[in-house]
């Protein structure tokens, strides 16, 4: 049999963004949250062990082929083991601090500028009600949008490929933060890597 799922490496010390998101809130977050989704993910397809050669996106887009029985174990665990995955990068300290080329481009062609988009999304990632992620994805049209989804949902399940993603579950963001996502969120933008946003991005086109 393939391999399991696995936790990926953070990539970077827990307290390397602390000016946005404290060390124990990403010990506790990728060491107990995302690991919970990968141990979860996996227990589920012991049900259905051939899908252990396929990539977590692979599964997402095609989650219909996932037997009924195991099927919403999977697009939950599944998709928060995507998720944070992608989170993860996104955060990594360091390179550039703004969009740039060809992203940018297409950032102010369909917000108008840099300061529509962070509004747009922030308003996305704000207004989710509950728990959940809000995205800057490519559409099945290769066009830019953003919206938010529920839960661990993964924009992979709707043929989009997300480029950008905030995770709003107040596991993500409480200790510091507590009720105020708004802070909470306004902080992330000073620690997006746009090196990643843009690799992703030129990846999907």
């Amino acid at each position: 049999m393939t391999e399991k799922f696995v936790l990926p490496e953070l990539g970077f010390a827990y307290n390397a963004i602390e000016s946005a998101i404290d060390a124990q809130t990403m010990e506790i977050h990728h060491g107990k949250h995302h690991a919970a989704y990968v141990n979860n993910l996996n227990v589920a397809l012991e049900k259905a062990p051939v899908f252990f050669g396929s990539s977590i996106e692979d599964i997402l887009r095609n989650l219909n082929d996932i037997p009924e029985d195991i099927r919403v174990a999977v697009r939950n665990n599944g998709g928060g083991h995507a998720n944070h995955s992608l989170f993860w990068q996104l955060l990594k300290p360091g390179g550039k601090n703004m969009p740039f080329g060809d992203l940018a481009k297409e950032i102010d062609a369909t917000f108008s500028n840099f300061d529509g988009f962070v509004d747009t999304f922030s308003k996305a990632a704000v207004s989710r009600f509950g728990s959940g992620w809000a995205w800057l994805v490519l559409d099945d049209h290769k066009k830019l949008q953003v919206y938010s989804t529920a839960n661990q949902d993964s924009p992979l399940t709707l043929g989009h490929t997300p480029v950008l993603g905030i995770d709003v579950w107040e596991h993500a963001y409480y200790l510091r933060y507590q009720n105020r996502r708004p802070d909470y969120i306004k902080a992330f933008w000073s620690v997006v890597n746009w090196n990643t946003v843009n690799d992703l991005y030129q990846s999907a086109k």
